[in-house]
């Protein structure tokens, strides 16, 4: 968990400060500097006399955030933000440090994600981001970042699509890719009999990789598969309903405005259109909630991580509600914080390449998520898995074995 890997670092730290006094000259003069952290002491009495201790260094650096806190996704971006000013708040009342934070909202807008990234590299104190969301606007965000400085990290809680990462130095991801999310959901509909399938993207890179692949998978599987594409400004699809077959058994939404699911779900009712909504992980959201319909997922509820009740826990005390889209920003937020605090108990000053090194060896035993973190050399987890779920009548998800 995370308190045992940031204690650990906290420790070091101490130890070395302890060193650095015993080896110092006892008959020079001595200013012990004001830090902008709290001093962390410790306190030792021996024949009537107390030695007081304190911490030498800082451990400085700011870390920047990027989402869509409002636009179309803003049930994403609300909720990713908050489990970041909580990581962090978290963090830094643990350790004793002021890591600092800048927010960046980029509306679901790739090129505000640009724009964004630029600002962010401008700011020489931003070591490094958490963002952003999905996949097209890292992809923006990245270009900059790559540009600009390829030791600039930038970790994404929530981007999936295939081969993202080989394309950025400075990119890691605390969610799985596509690679997983496709063969589930292919898997899942013809393990149900399904034999016609309709496919619709949203014209997004994302989508419409996603839908290829399982458009591939599902015609190697023997089903039918017809494909249809709309804009993510599209908010009518009444026409595009017409055009189901009554036969068919799914319809496959790899979709990231989960508000258009609901959309084209309540129209689909009022034409009489009975096949099975399948979601992809854009469309897991409670902007959704036909029941019977499936969702796939990222990340498990933590709700159901006994380990993870402590977190999930003082989250709730501070926000009203979460998401699957939240806690893969808090662990995001660890892997960047821990390789800051390596940094510092190497006796170093936080800038991006350091941080980006830190970030590489990440091992992570434990997380909020149930499972470990640690990334390829491409950024990508080592170990990564989707869930599907299932809508029930009160609009509640239930996890498929």
């Amino acid at each position: 968990m995370r308190k045992g890997s940031i204690r650990h670092i906290v420790a070091l730290l101490l130890a070395l400060a302890l060193v650095a006094a015993a080896c110092g000259d006892d008959s020079a003069d001595t200013t012990t500097a004001t830090t902008a952290a709290p001093a962390a002491t410790t306190t030792t009495q021996a024949a009537d006399t107390t030695t007081t201790t304190e911490a030498p260094m800082a451990c400085e650096a700011t870390i920047g955030f990027i989402g869509p806190i409002t636009g179309p996704v803003a049930f994403i971006g609300e909720v990713q933000n908050n489990w970041f000013d909580y990581a962090i708040d978290s963090f830094n009342a643990e350790t004793g440090y002021d890591i600092q934070t800048v927010i960046g909202d980029n509306q679901f807008d790739p090129a505000q994600s640009g724009t964004i990234a630029a600002q962010f590299l401008d700011n020489s104190d931003i070591v490094a981001t958490v963002g952003p969301a999905g996949s097209d606007q890292t992809d923006a965000a990245g270009a900059v970042f790559e540009a600009g400085d390829p030791n600039f990290t930038f970790i994404s809680p929530s981007s999936t699509r295939i081969g993202i990462t080989d394309k950025y130095n400075g990119m890691f991801r605390t969610v799985p890719s596509d690679t997983d999310q496709a063969p589930l959901a292919a898997d899942f509909m013809i393990g149900e009999g399904a034999q016609k399938v309709f496919i619709v993207d949203d014209q997004s890179s994302y989508s419409v990789a996603l839908a290829d692949l399982v458009s591939a998978a599902l015609e190697a599987g023997n089903v039918a598969v017809t494909r249809e594409s709309v804009s993510q400004d599209v908010t009518d699809f009444s026409a595009l309903v017409a055009t189901i077959d009554a036969d068919t058994d799914f319809i496959y939404l790899p979709w990231q405005v989960a508000a258009n699911g609901q959309i084209l779900s309540n129209q689909m009712v009022e034409q009489g259109k009975n096949a099975v909504i399948v979601g992809s992980d854009g469309m897991d959201s409670g902007d959704f909630t036909t029941p019977g319909s499936y969702v796939a997922g990222f990340a498990i509820d933590i709700a159901t991580l006994p380990a993870s009740a402590e977190v999930l826990a003082g989250f709730l005390a501070q926000y009203p509600d979460t998401n699957t889209f939240g806690p893969p920003v808090y662990v995001a937020a660890q892997v960047i914080y821990d390789a800051i605090v390596r940094v510092c108990a190497a006796g170093e000053v936080p800038d991006r390449a350091n941080v980006q090194a830190e970030v590489r060896k990440t091992d992570l035993a434990e997380t909020i998520l149930g499972s470990p973190v640690s990334f390829k050399a491409n950024g990508d987890l080592e170990v990564g898995q989707f869930f599907l779920f299932q809508i029930q009548d009160d609009g509640s998800k239930t996890l498929l074995p």
